[in-house]
């Protein structure tokens, strides 16, 4: 099937410009994961560490992706199932990692949160334009398309929490910012589960 947006979702990944494309959106995210770790840990800020957690996740989802391409539709449901349950965990990691951040008094620092979110929104606008023409496809493709789009959504939402972070000299634009991108993971994982199950179902 060639490289365009009109993928069905039976398509499966075999091609060798989508693969091309994976490998390198996989090297963009474990750079970003590991640029993320650090400046979260600095500024003391929960949705970067979220966002950090979100660039991991996905860095392993696309490997997964990668590996399995080719393998059975029941092999390839079933990866999608793992990244779908991973995904949920995640989420309700985030979610419960903010809710405990509520009752501590610091404060972020908004320079380091907008200026990393900025590089972040870069690099993920960057995956979303390497994997746009292959958004439809079986849950694994689309596991990837998913993951990629969290990536850029969270990110000008973090952009968002630091100027208001910076505005209000408050916890709680960055709190706010990672109990959305938490929702948003769980939202994702649910989408990625059932489609995910239909395909093991069929095969």
């Amino acid at each position: 099937m060639s490289a365009s947006c009109g993928h069905s979702h039976d398509f499966d990944g075999t091609s060798r410009a989508y693969r091309r494309r994976l490998w390198a959106v996989i090297a963009i995210n474990a750079a970003m994961f590991a640029v993320e770790v650090i400046a979260g840990q600095v500024a003391q800020s929960q949705a970067l560490m979220a966002d950090a957690a979100d660039f991991f996740a996905d860095a392993v989802t696309y490997a997964i992706s990668l590996a399995v391409i080719g393998s059975s539709l029941r092999v390839r449901a079933s990866a999608a199932l793992f990244k779908g349950v991973s995904l949920t965990a995640m989420g309700l990691w985030v979610a419960g990692s903010t809710l405990w951040q509520v009752w501590q008094d610091a404060v972020p620092e908004a320079a380091v949160m907008g200026g990393i979110g900025a590089l972040a929104l870069a690099a993920n606008v960057a995956s979303v334009l390497l994997l746009v023409a292959f958004k439809d496809g079986d849950a694994n493709v689309r596991s990837v398309w998913l993951c990629s789009r969290n990536d850029a959504v969270g990110n000008v939402a973090v952009m968002v929490a630091a100027l208001s972070v910076w505005g209000t000299a408050s916890a709680w634009p960055d709190l706010i910012v990672a109990g959305l991108m938490a929702t948003l993971f769980l939202s994702s994982s649910w989408s990625i589960l059932r489609q995910a199950w239909a395909e093991r179902a069929r095969a």
